[in-house]
């Protein structure tokens, strides 16, 4: 049970995300569909949270003397990720946010996409549906790459 509850909640973690839960669950053992599934519902746990609370956390903490520094770093990283974002989409928003999210790069995942939906006052309902496809599209690339054994974690 604890292998499918560290690989639930490493798929929660920003920047690691799922395409770090699925070559961790299926190097500890866990079938790789039953990896894809847990690690996708967990990477999409946070997505709703972070896109109506996040940026209000990270404002009122920017001020603040411990971590001020890190919600700044967070809040400049939405902003350029959703500027970014909105410059090469033009009309196609939801679709740049869709590759955004599925394309494996580092902070390119849920997380950054939802704040930066955020950041961008994207509608809601669209914004998530834009980040779950894009989730599913990681899913299936880092599924492909960890089978094919370029996962860090595998045998």
């Amino acid at each position: 049970m604890k292998k499918y509850i560290l690989t639930f909640l490493l798929s929660m973690v920003p920047i690691f995300e799922l395409r770090g839960g699925i070559p961790v669950g299926v190097g500890l053992g866990i079938d790789w569909k039953l990896a894809v599934v847990i690690c996708m519902v967990g990477n999409m746990v946070p997505v709703p949270f972070i896109f109506f609370f996040a940026r209000k956390v990270l404002e009122w903490g920017a001020d603040k003397p411990v971590i001020g520094g890190f919600f700044n770093w967070c809040l400049k990283k939405g902003h350029k990720g959703g500027e970014k974002l909105k410059a090469s989409a033009g009309r196609g928003m939801y679709w740049a946010l869709f590759l955004f999210v599925g394309i494996p790069l580092p902070v390119t995942g849920a997380w950054t996409g939802t704040l930066a939906a955020s950041m961008l006052d994207l509608d809601f309902k669209k914004s998530i549906l834009a980040v779950m496809g894009g989730v599913m599209l990681a899913a299936v690339i880092i599924t492909t790459l960890t089978l094919l054994g370029f996962g860090a974690f595998v045998d």
